[in-house]
């Protein structure tokens, strides 16, 4: 099938997975106990989406998680907060002047060709995935990596990473045998160290694809399913029909089904995962003058409802905000939710004070996929005098050329790690941002110095400081924090991580 880019792709299932939180903080660990001990031994997974390619350096890390997961071992891994947790890399060590991360790698490791999992196997590995089309992104100020004994690496810096752990746990640290890197054959073949192997003889790409559990596997209670099998089914009304007719037992959920989710007696959890709303690209006015003007874009945030288009469009599933900080981190403050309550008066009123009592023009790319928030937008940019020239084109064209207007709708996925947030949306460059432009504004330029010269909680709170500067800069305009849920059948539980648009197989257990 034709691939999704990854912002697209979270965009669709926005719209297929607003589904409201059910129940379940109550639950003791004797009821926890009882539902594993008649959990099935089999763990058929619904993605949403078939496998990008079986070679990390190319595999997307939203719904290629399971995938991967299975196959390979990684170095590091996540919590549930986002923090970085050892795997396959028992500890680490930063170095005194953070210039480089020590890692002691798990003894015993065996690749499914059969050699070992040793440190020059993960150091071939970390090179081959620095210089990964995708997977590179986490190690751009790495300089080198080095095997120091049979099971320690030396990963050495150009300088200080505050995200480089959190990027390899959530992705980007998969370990793979070095003869299949050398073949270059991972892509159809993959040869790790992981859980499970796939087997070919049963699976079918594009279907259908089924795992046989490694004897013996050195982290076996993380994985304890006997049997895996992941198919993806891209649509809705086919995978809920998969899960009722017992295919699978777990699925990436859609709101029209959450009742009869309920009546099944299925779980359902669900945790917040992108943001809906009008990137802006140039806050300096060099593309568009109005938007050079603070008020002009507190104005743009005045004049959308949140809440009412998350009711039209998300079904309510989410939270109505003007932050890019997950709801329900230590960062997202939800007292300035109020900063930009609905208010047409006032957006006019900032509109006439900036020189623009009559709106102004603007040029905006539309793609279908973003037609659902069309209306939306048409309705509460009219209200205030912007005039919108639409620019309609296909999907492939839109991540592509987006990024040349001086605004335009997106979603975008966010992070759990509150570093990659400020690196991800606000100074590095992305898809969505490509020439960030924060240094220009004397306001945000030092609080994100201070955010990069500090550690710990003083990092955190400078972090604080600057998500409410963003907000007040009017950044962008946020609507909303769209959710991500899940359903599975009693006895499978499954724990969504920010950033995963389907959570690894370490996330989904009996219980």
């Amino acid at each position: 099938m034709k691939r999704v880019p990854l912002a697209i792709a979270a965009a669709v299932a926005a719209v297929l997975a607003l589904t409201s939180c059910s129940g379940g903080a109550g639950a003791t660990t004797q009821a926890s106990d009882a539902a594993a001990a008649n959990a099935p031994d089999d763990l058929n997974i619904g993605n949403f989406l078939d496998i990008t390619s079986w070679d990390p350096s190319l595999a997307d890390i939203g719904f290629d998680g399971p995938y991967l997961s299975a196959v390979y071992d990684a170095l590091v891994a996540l919590d549930k907060d986002g923090k970085p947790v050892p795997a396959l890399a028992e500890k680490w060590e930063v170095a005194p002047d953070d210039l480089s991360i020590t890692l002691t790698l798990h003894k015993g490791g065996v690749f499914s060709d059969g050699s070992p999992v040793d440190a020059d196997a993960v150091v071939k590995s970390l090179e081959y995935l620095k210089a990964g089309a995708r997977s590179g992104e986490a190690y751009t100020n790495v300089s080198s990596f080095e095997a120091v004994d049979d099971h320690t690496v030396k990963i050495s810096l150009t300088q200080r990473d505050d995200t480089i752990l959190y990027f390899m746990g959530l992705g980007r640290s998969y370990v793979m045998s070095p003869k299949a890197i050398a073949a270059g054959t991972l892509g159809k073949q993959p040869v790790g160290s992981g859980p499970y192997t796939l087997d070919g003889t049963k699976s079918v790409a594009g279907s259908e694809y089924h795992f046989t559990k490694v004897p013996g596997y050195w982290d076996a209670k993380a994985y304890s399913f006997k049997n895996l099998a992941i198919f993806p089914i891209m649509d809705a009304t086919a995978r809920q029909n998969a899960m009722l007719s017992g295919q699978i037992n777990v699925q990436y959920g859609d709101i029209t089904n959450k009742d009869a989710a309920k009546q099944q007696g299925w779980n359902t959890i669900s945790r917040v995962s992108g943001w809906a709303g009008l990137v802006i690209t140039d806050h300096t006015g060099a593309k568009n003058k109005a938007l050079g003007d603070l008020k002009v874009r507190q104005a743009l945030n005045y004049a959308f409802d949140g809440a009412a288009i998350l009711k039209a469009v998300g079904s309510g599933a989410g939270v109505a905000t003007n932050q890019v900080f997950p709801d329900g981190g230590s960062i997202n403050d939800p007292s300035l939710n109020t900063q930009y309550a609905y208010n047409v008066d006032k957006a006019k009123q900032l509109l006439a004070d900036a020189g623009y009592p009559n709106g102004f023009d603007i040029s905006m790319p539309m793609s279908p996929i973003f037609e659902q928030w069309k209306p939306a937008a048409d309705q509460a940019l009219a209200a205030i005098g912007v005039k919108v020239t639409w620019d309609n084109m296909q999907m492939p064209d839109y991540q592509l050329n987006a990024p040349n207007y001086p605004m335009f709708i997106s979603f975008l996925a966010m992070d759990g790690n509150e570093v990659a947030t400020v690196a991800r949306q606000v100074t590095s460059k992305q898809w969505f941002n490509p020439t960030p432009d924060y240094a220009s504004n004397s306001v945000l330029k030092p609080l994100v110095d201070k955010v990069h010269g500090t550690k710990g909680a003083d990092q955190t709170a400078a972090i604080k400081e600057l998500n409410k500067a963003l907000v007040e800069q009017a950044w962008w305009s946020v609507w909303y924090q769209a959710d991500n849920t899940y359903y599975s059948v009693p006895g499978i539980k499954i724990q969504p991580v920010i950033g995963m648009m389907f959570p690894t197989l370490r996330y989904i257990t009996k219980g």
